[in-house]
C-alpha cells in the first residue's frame, strides 16, 4: 500500500456532525468553526432548531448547512450522507452525539417494549452514519470519526443497563473500525462523558425521578466540577485536529472525576 498523505490541518477539512443543533453536538459545531474549519454541515429532525443554528455558525464567515434527518433510519443515513458529501465536497470529519428519549431506570421497571427502542435510538445512528461515509474516507484516503457515547458504557451503574449496553456497542463499535480502517488513514475515537451541564439530555435526568437521584451523587463526585458542552467541545477539537494523528481506537471521559477509566 502507498503512503498516507499528510492528515488535513481543520483549516481544510469539512465536517458533519449529526445531532448537531444543540448540547455537545452544537457546542463542537462551534468550536470546530472557531479552530478554522471552513465548511461545516449539521443534522437534526427539527428544522427550526436547525436552521437557526445553522445560521449561527455562518455568522463567523465559515459555509454552515442544516440537514434534516433521522439517522436511526438506514435510508435517511444514506441521504444525509449524499447530501452533506455534497454540499462539503467531500467529508472529512464525521461526528455523531445523538440523543433519545430515554432516561436511567431500573432494568425490572423498563417495559419489554421499550428495550428494543432504547438501543436503537442510541447504538445505530453512528453506525448507520459511519456506513455511509467511511466509503469516501477511503477514497480519499483519510478521515476522522468521533462518537459520543457515555460512562455508562466503561461503568456499571444501576438505572443504566440498556443505556449501558448501547453506549458499550457505541465504543467497541468505534474501536473496530478504528482498527478495520487504520490503513487507510481514517482515524475512529468515541467520546465518553458522564453528566454535562446545559444539556436537554441532562436537564431530562436530572429533574425528577430515579435517575435525579443517582446523577445527584454523581455530580457529587465530580471534585473538579461538572463539564460543560464547551470542555466536551474542546476534547472534540483536539481528536479531529493533526495534533491526534496517532491516537484512534480510544475512548476516553471527561467527567471532572465522577469515575476512572
Amino acid at each position: 500500500m502507498t503512503e498516507l498523505p499528510a492528515p488535513k490541518e481543520l483549516a481544510e477539512s469539512s465536517a458533519l456532525i449529526v445531532g448537531g443543533t444543540a448540547g455537545i453536538g452544537l457546542a463542537s459545531a462551534r468550536a470546530l468553526v472557531a479552530a478554522g474549519v471552513p465548511r461545516i454541515a449539521i443534522v437534526g429532525r427539527n428544522p427550526q432548531r436547525g436552521q437557526s443554528a445553522a445560521r449561527s455558525l455562518a455568522e463567523s464567515g465559515r459555509d454552515a448547512h442544516f440537514i434534516v434527518g433521522d439517522a436511526t433510519d438506514p435510508d435517511a443515513a444514506v441521504r444525509i450522507a449524499q447530501e452533506a458529501d455534497e454540499l462539503l465536497s467531500g467529508i472529512d470529519i464525521l461526528m455523531c452525539t445523538t440523543a433519545a428519549d430515554v432516561r436511567p431506570e431500573l432494568f425490572i421497571n423498563i417495559p419489554i417494549t421499550d428495550i428494543g427502542r432504547g438501543i436503537t435510538q442510541l447504538a445505530l445512528p453512528s453506525m448507520h452514519m459511519a456506513s455511509a461515509v467511511l466509503p469516501g474516507m477511503r477514497s480519499r484516503r483519510g478521515g476522522v470519526i468521533v462518537n459520543v457515547a457515555s460512562d455508562a458504557a466503561k461503568t456499571a451503574t444501576p438505572g443504566e443497563a440498556v443505556i449501558g449496553a448501547a453506549k458499550a456497542a457505541i465504543v467497541m463499535f468505534t474501536r473496530t473500525i478504528a482498527i478495520e480502517e487504520k490503513r487507510y488513514g481514517i482515524r475512529a475515537n468515541a467520546m465518553t462523558p458522564s453528566l454535562v451541564h446545559g444539556t436537554a439530555s441532562t436537564e431530562r435526568i436530572t429533574t425528577d425521578g430515579f435517575s435525579a437521584k443517582l446523577f445527584a451523587r454523581a455530580a457529587q463526585a465530580a471534585s473538579l466540577g461538572v463539564p460543560t458542552a464547551d470542555d466536551i467541545a474542546e476534547l472534540t477539537v483536539f481528536l479531529c485536529s493533526p495534533g491526534a494523528a496517532r491516537l484512534t481506537g480510544q475512548a476516553i471521559s471527561v467527567n471532572g472525576g465522577i469515575s476512572a477509566a
